[in-house]
């Protein structure tokens, strides 16, 4: 089971994408889950903000919250 993290800092808090990847022996995908935490700086506590089963969902967060900033975190706030 592979899991890679990405920290994008930011000014008042950052954000942990997550993607956790399974497979078997023969490279089939198993379990695929991307999550994406607000990380207080303070206290290093973690708030889950949105979670894919959608195999490349990490990337797209990643890239989503790199391009636009705040403005992603304010967009995903108005759809919950």
């Amino acid at each position: 089971m592979e899991i890679k993290r990405t920290t994008i800092p930011g000014l008042t808090f950052s954000v942990v994408v997550e993607e956790v990847n399974h497979r078997d022996a023969l490279g089939g995908l198993i379990c695929y889950l991307a999550s994406l935490y607000r990380l207080d700086p303070k206290t290093k506590a973690r708030h889950l903000v949105r979670r894919s089963r959608i195999p490349g969902a990490a990337a797209e967060m990643r890239n989503e919250f790199q391009r636009d900033g705040i403005q992603a975190f304010r967009r995903l706030e108005a759809t919950v």
